[in-house]
Order: structure tokens, then sequence, then C-alpha cells
């Protein structure tokens, strides 16, 4: 799986730092999303989908290797 973010839709809900924290991050200044992971461990997958998924502005995309 690769993960990429769009920061500059995001809308600092915090919702994927809550759902995976090993994958995501925010900014101190802002609460904008961080990638820590953009190739995160098989058993963070369902995680991480469940952040895209529940993601407002839907700034995250997964893409399937």
């Amino acid at each position: 799986m690769k993960v990429t973010v769009e920061a500059d839709k995001c809308v600092a809900a915090g919702q994927c730092v809550l759902i995976a924290p090993e994958v995501f991050d925010q900014r101190d200044e802002d609460g904008i999303v961080v990638l820590l992971d953009e190739t995160p461990a098989p058993e963070t997958y369902g995680a991480v989908r469940e952040s895209a998924a529940v993601c407002p502005a839907a700034a995250i995309h997964l893409a399937e290797s």
C-alpha cells in the first residue's frame, strides 16, 4: 500500500491521527496532516483504510501495491 495526502485539502479534523497514529500526525501550528509513513506495514492497512474513509476532506489517498 502507498499512502499520499493532500495537505492543502486537510481540515485538521485529526481523525486519521486517532485511528492510525503510526502513519499520520498533525503539525503543531495548525493541525494539518503530516504523513509519517507512505508505505505502512501490512498490519496497519485496516486502520489506514479507515482513516481514508472517515477523512472529512477526502485528503488521504491509497494505492494498493
